[in-house]
């Protein structure tokens, strides 16, 4: 009988500390979008992205040409930053790949272009920019910085009427290269 009672209580106090265990395994902060490797490939995840937009895309003519404006921050559309001209660059070039043709607007003085913010499309200069370039449809994009990741939108915009004709979201973990690309006070 004693050594039952002591295997009982063996066993119940391998049970709690297996109980333990998982408790403490569960309560650790694990996020999935934090990429294991410190440094993010990000040409990598836009030409995913680029895809899928494309794929979610309805009502493109391959013919006809697309502009492509600076992606601005979320919060203040009239900012932007080395991320916001960096994705714009990477998204038109995955459009290019794709077969379809992108209208390099700045080597005109048609747009709204600051040194540091890049080409910023106003909304009273899309008909007239469209219209001077002939084109069906603008790729705008936003992102917003939360703590570790940067969350991007982009969209394919039907020039004529402003209907989204396809669209995106990207998530970007934040490594040190990311970070580089936005504005110090993020």
């Amino acid at each position: 009988m004693f050594s039952f009672k002591c295997l009982r209580l063996a066993g119940m106090s391998l049970a709690c500390l297996a109980l333990l265990l998982l408790i403490g395994c569960a309560s650790q902060n694990r996020d999935p979008l934090i990429a294991k490797d410190p440094r993010v490939d990000m040409i990598e995840l836009v030409e995913e992205a680029s895809a899928t937009l494309l794929a979610s895309t309805n009502g493109l003519d391959p013919e006809k040409p697309i502009i492509t404006a600076t992606f601005v921050d979320i919060d203040d559309l009239k900012k932007s930053s080395t991320l916001g001209r960096a994705l714009s660059e990477m998204f038109a070039s995955g459009l290019v790949q794709a077969g379809l043709t992108v209208v390099e607007v700045k080597m005109r003085d048609s747009l709204f272009i600051e040194e540091s913010a890049g080409e910023l499309i106003l909304s009273r200069d899309v008909h007239r920019l469209s219209t001077a370039h002939n084109a069906q449809a603008i790729l705008i994009g936003t992102y917003a910085q939360a703590e570790k990741t940067a969350y991007v939108n982009v969209r394919i915009v039907r020039a004529r009427d402003n209907v989204i004709l396809g669209a995106t979201t990207v998530r970007l973990p934040l490594d040190r290269d990311i970070r580089a690309m936005l504005p110090a006070a993020w």
